[in-house]
C-alpha cells in the first residue's frame, strides 16, 4: 500500500498543471454544494425556531362570550398537534394594542366602543411545521363553532415556503451541473495520465502486472484529488463566511431575528467523503472505458 501511495504522489507532482486543475475544479463544485448546504443548515435552524414559537389565533364572533371558553378551550386541546390554548379578551387585546403603539394610541382612547374581538391563541407541536400540516389545523379550528377567521401568517409564511423550495431545486440543479463538470474533468485527466503512460502500461501487462496493480494508484490519486479538492471548497467558504460575518458587525448581527452558524461537523465530514468519492469515481468511468483497449 505504501508503494501506490508513493507512486500516485509522484504522479500528481510529475503531472502538476493538470492535477491542480482537477483539484481546482472540484473546489469550485464542493464551494457550490458547501454554499447550498450552509443556506439549507440556517433555514432549517431558522424553521425550527419558528416551528417552537408558531401559534394560530382564532379571532371569535360577536355571539361569543367568555362563559363559553372553557367548552372552546376543550375543544382545540382536544385536537391532534395543539400545545397550548390562552384566551384572549377584547379588553387584553385593546390593553396590548395600546402598549405596542405607545404614543401613537392616543386616538384610541376616542372610540366609543371595542372593536376588537375576543381571539384564541393557539400555539401548536413542532411536527405541524408542515404547510400541510399548518392549513389543515387552521382549517379544522376555523370550522369550531364561533370561529369567525384563522390567522396563522399563511400569506407571507406561504410566500417564504414557495421561495424556499425554488431555491432548493435550483441548489439540486447546480450541485448537480458541477458534479458532473467535476466528474468530466477529473475523468480526462486521469485519461491524460494514462495516455501518457499507456507503454509503460504495456510492458507492465507483459511481465505479468495484474489490472488492479497497474489501476491502484490512480484510484488513490483521485482519492488525494477529491479530499484536496473538498478541504479547500470548504476553506474558502469558510473564510468567506467569517469575513463577511466580521463585516457586518455587533449591531447589524443584534438586529437579526436569528443567528447564522457556519456548516457542522456532520456537514463538514459528508462533504469531504462526498469530495474523494467525486475524485475516485472520476477514476474509475476513465479506468473502466482505458482498460477496454
Amino acid at each position: 500500500m505504501n508503494y501506490f501511495f508513493r507512486r500516485a504522489v509522484s504522479d500528481i507532482l510529475s503531472n502538476r498543471f493538470l492535477n491542480l486543475i482537477t483539484i481546482v475544479t472540484i473546489a469550485l463544485s464542493i464551494l457550490v454544494v458547501s454554499t447550498f448546504a450552509l443556506f439549507f443548515e440556517n433555514v432549517n435552524r431558522v424553521i425550527n425556531s419558528w416551528n417552537r414559537g408558531l401559534k394560530v389565533v382564532a379571532y371569535l364572533d360577536d355571539d361569543f362570550v367568555p362563559s363559553m371558553v372553557p367548552e372552546l378551550t376543550a375543544r382545540v386541546k382536544a385536537m391532534d398537534d395543539t400545545r397550548e390554548v390562552r384566551f384572549i379578551s377584547r379588553e387584553e387585546a385593546l390593553v396590548s394594542l395600546k402598549t405596542e403603539m405607545g404614543t401613537e394610541s392616543a386616538f384610541l382612547e376616542t372610540l366609543e366602543k371595542n372593536p376588537l374581538p375576543h381571539a384564541l391563541e393557539i400555539r401548536i407541536n413542532g411536527d405541524a411545521l408542515e404547510w400541510d400540516g399548518i392549513t389543515g389545523f387552521a382549517g379544522a379550528v376555523e370550522k369550531l363553532p364561533h370561529v369567525e377567521s384563522v390567522e396563522y401568517g399563511q400569506r407571507w409564511l406561504g410566500r417564504f415556503l414557495v421561495f424556499f423550495n425554488l431555491f432548493r431545486i435550483t441548489g439540486y440543479a447546480m450541485s448537480s451541473l458541477f458534479f458532473m463538470i467535476a466528474l468530466f474533468i477529473t475523468a480526462n485527466t486521469v485519461r491524460l495520465a494514462l495516455y501518457s503512460r499507456r507503454e509503460e502500461v504495456e510492458i507492465m501487462r507483459l511481465v505479468g502486472a495484474t489490472d488492479r496493480f497497474i489501476v491502484t494508484p490512480f484510484y488513490i490519486e483521485g482519492l488525494i484529488q477529491g479530499t484536496l479538492g473538498g478541504i479547500a471548497g470548504l476553506l474558502i467558504l469558510w473564510v468567506t463566511f467569517f469575513a463577511i460575518s466580521s463585516n457586518l458587525g455587533n449591531d447589524v448581527a443584534s438586529k437579526m431575528m436569528f443567528e447564522v452558524h457556519f456548516l457542522s461537523f456532520k456537514y463538514w465530514v459528508l462533504i469531504i467523503f462526498g469530495s474523494a468519492f467525486l475524485g475516485w469515481l472520476g477514476c474509475y468511468f476513465s479506468l473502466k472505458q482505458f482498460l477496454k483497449y
